[in-house]
This record gives C-alpha cells, sequence and structure tokens, in this order.
C-alpha cells in the first residue's frame, strides 16, 4: 500500500461562546481548521485534523500546518501509511521541530491502518478500554458570575469534570477557586487552569492562600523551570500541557518530579505515534493523564478519546473535547458525542468517523 495524494483544506470554526484565557488576556472566537485527506493506491483513504487555539496562545497556527505539509508532502508521498514509524521518522527529517503540523498526517496514517487491519484504532494501538471517558469542560471565564454561569451551562449537557481557567490576578483567582469548591458537586472533577498566566510568586500565593482545598492547577507558570523552582514550596498537585510538547519534556517531568499529572494534547506533541511514548512513560512513573485535542470537530475528540481509550481507567481523568464549543458539525452527527457528559469509543475500523466532503469546500492543495 502507498500513498498516492494528500489533499489539504482549510475551515474556519466558530465558537458558541468568546472564549477567554488566562483571566481574560487572550479572546478566541473562531479557530482555524487544517483537514488532511490522503489517499492509497489500495483505494483507502485516511483524514487527519489539525486545529490549533487560534494562533496568540501558544506556538503553532493554522497557516504554518499548511506550509509544514506543503514542506513534507513530497517526502511522504509513496510511503506505506500503516508503517506509522516510517512516515514519523520521513516529516521529522523532512521538517524538523514543528510537531503541530505533523500530528494531522499522523492521524490520516493511523486511521488507514486501522481501515486495513479492520480495528478501531485503539484496538491497533494494543487494546481500549470500553469504558465512556467524561468530557472536560472548558471554563473561559473571567469572573465569579460568569464562571457559574458557564459551568451551570455544562451540568445541564451531563458535564462532571470542568476546566476553569483561571490566571492574572491573584485575589480575583482565589475568590473564584473557593467559589467553585463551594458550588462544586459531589462527584465532579475540576481542574484550574492557569494556562502559564502566573509568574513564580503569583502561583504560590495562590497555592498557598488555597492549600486547604486539595486542588489541582494546571501549567501554573510559563516554563518547566518555573515549575521547578516553586515545586518544593506548595502542596498542591500540578498538571502539566503547554510545557509538555517533546519526549524531552515527558522524561523531564517524570525524572525531576515536576507534575502528577500528564495533560497530553495530541495536536501539540505531533500526534498519536509520540503521544503513546508520552503515555507510556506517565504510566512507568504512576502519572496520570487527561488527554485532550487542543482544539477542533469531533475527528481531533475521536483521537483523543482512541489515546485516552488505551489508558487504563484508573489513569486516565477525562478527556477535553471541543465539539461541544463549535457551532458548525462538519461529520453529521457520526462519531463520539456527548451522551450524558461522556464520549463512547466508535466500533468503527481506524478512526471511526470521517468528515463529509462537501462540508469542507474545495481543497486549498493536492499534492500528488
Amino acid at each position: 500500500m502507498k500513498i498516492t495524494r494528500l489533499s489539504v483544506f482549510q475551515v474556519d470554526l466558530p465558537l458558541e461562546h468568546p472564549y477567554w484565557l488566562s483571566g481574560g488576556r487572550l479572546k478566541f472566537e473562531v479557530l482555524d481548521a487544517t483537514f488532511v485527506k490522503i489517499e492509497t493506491d489500495s483505494g483507502i483513504t485516511g483524514w487527519g485534523e489539525g486545529t490549533p487555539w487560534g494562533h496568540t496562545y501558544v506556538p503553532a497556527h493554522g497557516p504554518g500546518i499548511r506550509a509544514g505539509i506543503e514542506t513534507m508532502a513530497p517526502f511522504i508521498l509513496g510511503l506505506d501509511p500503516r508503517k506509522v514509524l516510517d512516515v514519523e521518522r520521513a516529516m521529522d527529517l523532512a521538517l524538523p521541530g514543528h510537531l503541530y503540523a505533523k500530528s494531522p498526517i499522523d492521524m490520516a496514517c493511523w486511521d488507514i491502518a486501522g481501515q486495513a487491519a479492520g480495528l478501531p484504532i485503539a484496538d491497533l494501538m494494543g487494546g481500549g478500554s470500553r469504558s465512556p471517558r467524561p468530557i472536560a469542560s472548558s471554563v473561559g471565564a473571567k469572573t465569579v458570575e460568569e464562571t457559574r454561569t458557564v459551568i451551570a451551562r455544562y451540568r445541564q449537557r451531563g458535564y462532571v469534570a470542568h476546566s476553569v481557567k483561571i490566571g492574572g490576578d491573584v485575589a480575583r483567582d482565589i475568590v473564584r477557586i473557593r467559589d467553585v469548591e463551594d458550588m462544586r458537586q459531589s462527584g465532579e472533577n475540576v481542574l484550574y487552569d492557569v494556562n502559564r498566566g502566573w509568574t513564580r510568586q503569583q502561583a504560590l500565593r495562590v497555592m498557598s492562600a488555597t492549600e486547604d482545598l486539595n486542588v489541582m492547577f494546571e501549567q501554573p507558570c510559563e516554563t518547566l523551570d518555573d515549575i521547578a523552582a516553586i515545586s518544593g514550596k506548595h502542596a498542591a498537585p500540578v498538571s502539566v500541557d503547554e510545557s509538555l510538547v517533546t519526549l524531552q519534556d515527558a522524561t523531564r517531568i517524570a525524572r525531576d518530579g515536576l507534575a502528577e499529572v500528564f495533560g497530553i494534547k495530541l495536536n501539540r506533541v505531533g500526534g498519536l505515534t509520540k503521544a503513546a511514548r508520552m503515555r507510556d512513560i506517565a504510566l512507568s512513573h504512576g502519572i496520570d493523564m487527561f488527554v485532550m485535542a487542543t482544539g477542533g470537530t469531533v475527528l481531533a475528540d475521536t483521537e483523543a478519546l482512541h489515546l485516552a481509550a488505551t489508558i487504563p481507567d484508573a489513569n486516565c481523568h477525562a478527556v477535553w473535547a471541543c465539539q461541544d464549543m463549535i457551532t458548525i458539525d462538519i461529520a453529521g452527527g457520526r462519531g463520539p458525542r456527548n451522551i450524558d457528559g461522556h464520549l463512547h469509543l466508535p466500533q468503527e475500523p481506524g478512526l471511526g468517523v470521517h468528515p463529509d466532503e462537501e462540508n469542507l469546500g474545495d481543497p486549498m492543495a493536492v499534492y500528488a
């Protein structure tokens, strides 16, 4: 089997509600999505998606994905997509770094490999749990009142896990955390995501002021060096996501005990092939995981669910999904959907969901 054609599509994904990170420092209303269709000489077609969270969040953006694919395409054509390591190495040789540009190609190759084997991706990767995974909401609010409103909206949809975005103002963050904990319902899983929004001293002030609550913070500071500098000065469990990009990051976090949880964002780390190695490092060091798409449609959410299914139930806290945040559905209701705040693993071979191509428009680039 050989790759004969790559088609690239661009689609804008409007968010249902304006979304803020870092206490209102960054605002987002539309996501720039890139879809990749890989065709083979055997007639099997695979799909991938790469949707960074805007262009001001981290060093990743939609045009960068499409430029990266243009650079890598000549090195991918003619390869067997079922040999995902061969494709990975070809991409890494053609374009060092730029992992977010490689993720949609990696997803499409796993999709083809699963279809060829007659197995869902999770089973092809070694075996998948059929336990429904709770979806974590993303509460991008700024005030106590807004936070309550957004959490109530997600509760009505059945969500039992919430990622509350904080950062930027110590006093306001403390008040919001305490208010959420006061209204927290039995069985709810709440993560306070700072998105790198605190300095070291701000992080320690908030963590010290909320120590009695025993809450978890995600990415409290900008870098791993910052997180390491304060790690011995607070008792709060920490999750790391923005600083978890490469395998070297994962090994450092595990070796130095910088976090109790990995937040694995598939588009950020380069796709399933690279994320699976991070999963194994986490499991071998007793580190739990959240699994996430960086953004995107049900395709990106399904990829995250496949990886989450390969993690033992006790070690996978939740899957963050974007599908409930956007206003268009490119897959016509297919794929894993929110059922009482949970996603259920597809049983179809491969990814288990493909877009309706007419919803994507004409490809903006074709490589053959």
